[in-house]
């Protein structure tokens, strides 16, 4: 018998209704288990420590450290749903790369529908099947593998939640996050420059201190990964 996949999951939430409501909503799920609730960043940080997490649902306006501020601190931090009653915060929680950004206050639907945003990604991550003397992987995309030789990549793009994987025959696009894909690519060949962008070192045709050019493609160079680009 396959045993039962149960994702992992941390509330923080320091409004004890929210927190209630919270809890019900995650409770009427039952892929999911609630490791811990916390009202603090700093008690959050410490749960993290202790157990593996697949999720967590973030409140923003938290005591000691707001809810962003806790998030760019963590590192190899988990998947992130955010619960807030504030909108103006929105783009800067998807260039976090959360998954799903939530109005207070939340209907049981709108939850779900966070619910199987953050399912997909998961099943995403699960998306590159193999990878053999770093030649070619196999992706899933639409219910097919496809392989892709890693020869034959130009770039890698993220767009939101999904990934464009250029090539010399097509563009593939693979529902998972950029930073996975990343994961499992030999760094001798694949460069990451930009937080949306990783280019194949064979294929960089121009290079400057701004961007560089792929396939007639100018790539911007972010300012975080400029230090290790001549690397």
């Amino acid at each position: 018998m396959i045993p039962e996949i149960k994702y992992n999951c941390l509330i923080i939430e320091d409004e004890p209704i929210a927190m209630e409501i919270m809890e019900y909503f995650i409770s009427q799920n039952k892929d999911f288990h609630i490791v811990g609730k916390c009202w603090d960043a700093i008690y959050a940080n410490s749960l993290l420590k202790m157990h593996q997490i697949d999720l967590i649902f973030l409140d923003l306006h938290l005591p000691a450290i707001k809810g962003f501020e806790f998030l760019k601190r963590l590192k190899n931090r988990p998947h992130v749903i955010v619960t807030t009653a504030f909108h103006q915060y929105a783009l800067e929680g998807y260039e976090l790369n959360i998954v799903d950004y939530l109005l207070k206050p939340i209907s049981y639907s709108r939850f779900q529908d966070s619910i199987e945003k953050f399912k997909h990604l998961m099943n995403a991550e699960k998306a590159i099947l193999e990878i053999e003397d770093r030649d070619f992987i196999f992706v899933n995309i639409a219910k097919r593998k496809i392989k892709i030789v890693l020869q034959d990549v130009f770039y890698i793009e993220s767009i939101r939640e999904y990934i464009k994987i250029h090539t010399k025959q097509e563009v593939y696009t693979v529902k998972m996050p950029i930073s996975k894909f990343e994961k499992d690519l030999d760094r001798n060949n694949f460069i990451r420059i930009h937080k949306s962008y990783i280019v194949s070192r064979s294929k960089i045709e121009v290079m400057s201190a701004s961007e560089i050019t792929v396939n007639g493609k100018k790539l911007p160079i972010g300012r975080t990964y400029r230090p290790f680009i001549s690397n």
